[in-house]
């Protein structure tokens, strides 16, 4: 219940996003009708449809796309008509003839036998702008959408949806109520109520040419307000503190702290779960299958973990470290590799990784994600430290907190009764992906290029889904990216058809990385990055020389920038010599 109140009051936060400006103008066109029969059918059915159409995002395949790219269509024609109605009813007669009659029918209010059609059309119109809604996702949705996309359709997902759309309509219907008073009055006074009504359709037609151009996807999100990310992480924290095991982000802020084990020390680290099974990985490629029961007297550290994940990548120096550091005094270091990507799936290319990044301690693979939902986990990186009697009695979602982390395996450590005193935290020497980022800096987000997850695409064509189409890119903005050339763009990647194609970003911040793969022949593809137009240079990533070459010989994170300067807005671009290769994300450090 304390989840669905949440959802529900980010939803009603969403009048404040940028995002909800080209529906508006829909929303606004009903203002001053009957509230129950005009004003409450549309926003239940928006509210309907938009839990309906977000559930199917999360968990469909290609058809859900398509279906959902169609239902746009028609929801743009639609509105568009009732945009006509209301800036000209007679030139929208001559035009569209019976269509307009019946978006007439939808727009006029109308008593006694009637009242159903107008309810109705208010439920039709209703349904129509939910298949235009594109919230902007903050903390809450997020989670949500995540949640769904990683463990499928359930109730509790359809609940958490709906109880979000219902606060944006219950805020929307406020809204709608003190509008609703302004224009009667506005209506009534020296007979504006024409220039009113044509105002409003010209506000229509405007909503649709925005949503038709992708503003409420692209630039809008791009100015959602950080204030209202805050009130959600508030809302978000304070419901983590009310709970034993908290399920969503926890805070970054650095704490230095030390210990003095002795015998007899009790932590005042609070209890926080029993230590779920370990059972269900596919494999354990370095070390035998552990079982909880084999595990018990020792400390516990599991590391839920991706292999392209650079947020991942940034922690591994440390939990590497803290493995090193406190083997000997009973300390015991679990990766769980769960994957993102279905190439992470695959055993060999996480056995290279593992080798790679030179793990020593051991690592299941999680492929069918039974220990991630053993723990009810929602993040890459996370950390759960378990003591000796099997309670989890710490954990840690993403990077930072190192410091605070070391700080509760000592204590655990000194509680099951190590006699070595320890005090000093670990520093390790991270170099390359494995370097922490330069947070001051970063003014770019990760960016998925699969048409799952994809935003703030610039390329005119946009995309189409599992089709080869060739794409051209204009100037990208900041934060906005475009492809080149003969590509095929699939849920999680695009693959390139044909050599000279590249990819374009405009990005701020210190490193720039791209999730790379060869396609399924395994065949290296040769590669050219340019900054700004041109060779990197100094500032090339480790995984290119400084004139910009790099090759494609595996499916994993490639550094491709690390600024030495001040880090500016830069243009980047990679042109791919070779055909197959497959591009999946961009992060930044």
């Amino acid at each position: 219940m304390t989840l669905l109140a949440i959802a529900y009051l980010a939803g009603m936060l969403t009048i404040l996003s940028p995002c909800i400006l080209p529906v508006l103008p829909f929303l606004f066109a009903r203002a001053g009708q009957p509230f129950v029969k005009s004003t409450l059918p549309m926003l239940a059915g928006m509210a309907m449809t938009f839990a309906v159409v977000a559930t199917l995002a999360a968990i469909g395949g290609s058809w859900a796309v398509h279906a959902n790219e169609y239902g746009r269509y028609a929801a743009i024609a639609l509105l568009a008509v009732f945009g006509v109605t209301l800036l000209s009813p007679q030139l929208a007669t001559v035009l569209t003839g019976p269509i307009v009659a019946f978006a007439n029918r939808l727009l006029h209010s109308s008593t006694g036998p009637r009242s159903v059609s107008t309810a109705g059309g208010s439920l039709v119109l209703g349904i129509a702008t939910g298949l235009l809604w594109a919230p902007c996702a903050g903390p809450i949705l997020g989670l949500v959408l995540t949640g769904a996309a990683l463990q499928g359709a359930n109730v509790q997902t359809t609940l958490l949806l709906a109880a979000y759309a219902a606060g944006a309509a219950t805020s929307l219907a406020v809204a709608l109520l003190i509008g609703g008073r302004v224009f009667t009055v506005m209506k009534q006074s020296l007979g504006a109520g024409e220039w009113v009504r044509r105002g409003l359709g010209i506000a229509v037609l405007g909503g649709v040419v925005a949503i038709s151009l992708g503003a409420d996807t692209g630039f809008l999100a791009r100015l959602s307000s950080v204030g209202t990310g805050r009130i959600e992480q508030t809302l978000l924290d304070s419901f983590n503190a009310r709970n034993s095991k908290p399920t969503l982000v926890a805070s970054n802020s650095m704490t230095l702290a030390a210990g003095d084990a002795r015998q007899g020390f009790r932590s005042d680290l609070p209890v926080e779960g029993r230590f779920p099974s370990l059972g269900g990985a596919a494999e354990w490629p370095n070390s035998q299958p552990l079982t909880t029961d084999q595990l018990r007297g020792k400390v516990v550290l599991v590391d839920f973990w991706t292999y392209s994940c650079i947020n991942c990548i940034r922690t591994l120096p440390y939990v590497q470290a803290w493995a090193d550091k406190y083997r000997d005094q009973g300390l015991v270091v679990i990766g769980v590799h769960s994957p993102e990507f279905a190439f992470e799936k695959k055993i060999d290319n996480v056995k290279r990784a593992i080798g790679d990044f030179k793990i020593g301690y051991p690592v299941a693979i999680d492929n069918d994600f039974k220990i991630w939902r053993a723990f009810d986990n929602n993040y890459w990186p996370a950390h759960y430290l378990v003591d000796a009697k099997g309670q989890i009695r710490y954990h840690h979602f993403g990077e930072g907190d190192y410091d605070k982390a070391e700080k509760a395996i000592q204590d655990l450590l000194a509680e099951a009764g190590s006699q070595k005193a320890e005090s000093d935290v670990v520093k390790p020497v991270a170099k390359g992906a494995e370097a922490a980022a330069d947070l001051s800096s970063i003014r770019s987000t990760e960016t998925y290029i699969g048409y799952k997850e994809a935003s703030n695409l610039v390329s005119p064509e946009g995309l189409r889904a599992d089709t080869a189409a060739t794409y051209t890119t204009p100037k990208p903005g900041l934060n906005e990216w475009g492809l080149s050339g003969n590509w095929t763009v699939g849920p999680e990647q695009a693959t390139l058809n044909q050599s000279g194609g590249g990819i374009t970003y405009r990005f701020s911040a210190r490193d720039l990385h791209l999730v790379l793969g060869p396609n399924a022949d395994g065949k290296p593809v040769r590669f050219q990055v340019t900054v700004d137009g041109k060779a990197p240079g100094e500032s090339h990533g480790a995984d290119i020389d400084a004139n910009g070459n790099g090759t494609v010989t595996e499916t994993r994170l490639y550094q491709l920038v690390r600024q030495v300067d001040d880090v500016e807005e830069r243009t980047f671009e990679v042109r791919f010599l070779d055909p197959g290769v497959e591009a999946f994300v961009f992060t930044f450090g």
